[in-house]
């Protein structure tokens, strides 16, 4: 079941960030910020090349970095020396994270897709999660768009609750994908399979008959990404909450 926290605040997308106060995504300083207003967090994970957990949204480096690269070609040590654009930090580890939150504000754990094609093979950086979450004792959901991901995480760690990360699967949005795998997805049939027990949903596609059998079954809905007051409002009539950035929610 999720926690009510996670229902009771807005959560900031990638952690409060603000690149104008020196505050970068899934940075500690975005963190920090976060839970000095109250808001609950979501982060996104990667893998390092020794197999840690990353707190980092991309696949590459080159966005959010000096560097270039897969993130997954570097290691821990490695990426810890390199910064974060517009601020004065590097990339923590999970590890570093929970320790920073120290259960004070619910923390939405996002874990990216390690196989390309929302397919099964996955396993270290599910593995590394679990390892970081050992011993934490606040409020943790964690969630993938790869249903996969999930049923991994429901055998390593049975009692923190799982969810979805789930869209309208547009073509032009994920080209990378075979066609019978976003007719699959934009249907969320794992849902029960892999004990989910909420969903996280672009909120440009709330209305969805798979999302609103999971509304009217009294599934907990979130949605992804909110930036205005106007489109939170609009949110708010089928979700239960908003992830939201670039405004105070």
């Amino acid at each position: 079941m999720l926690p009510d926290s996670f229902l009771a605040r807005p959560i900031a997308h990638r952690a409060l960030h603000d690149l104008t106060k020196a505050r970068p995504e899934n940075s500690r300083a975005a963190i920090r910020a976060a839970i000095k207003a109250g808001y609950g967090i979501e982060i996104d994970l990667q893998l390092s090349a020794d197999d840690q957990a990353m707190v980092f949204h991309d696949y590459a480096l080159q966005r959010l970095t000096p560097e270039t690269g897969a993130i997954r070609q570097c290691s821990a040590a490695d990426l810890a020396r390199i910064p974060l654009n517009h601020g004065d930090e590097t990339i923590p580890t999970l590890t570093e994270i929970l320790t920073l939150v120290a259960g004070r504000v619910p923390l939405l754990i996002e874990i990216k897709d390690q196989d390309g094609q929302m397919g099964p093979d996955i396993g270290p950086l599910e593995q590394a999660t679990a390892d970081a979450l050992a011993g934490y004792d606040g409020d943790v959901a964690l969630m993938s768009f790869n249903p996969h991901s999930m049923a991994e995480m429901a055998r390593l760690c049975p009692d923190r609750p799982r969810g979805l990360t789930t869209c309208g699967y547009h073509p032009d949005d994920w080209q990378v994908l075979k066609p019978e795998t976003r007719d699959h997805l934009r249907r969320i049939p794992d849902f029960e399979r892999v004990g989910a027990c909420f969903v996280s949903h672009n909120h440009r596609h709330l209305h969805s008959p798979a999302v609103q059998r999971l509304h009217g079954e009294g599934v907990p809905i979130l949605c992804w990404t909110i930036r205005t007051p106007e489109e939170e409002a609009q949110a708010r009539r089928v979700a239960d909450n908003v992830t939201f950035e670039g405004y105070s929610a």
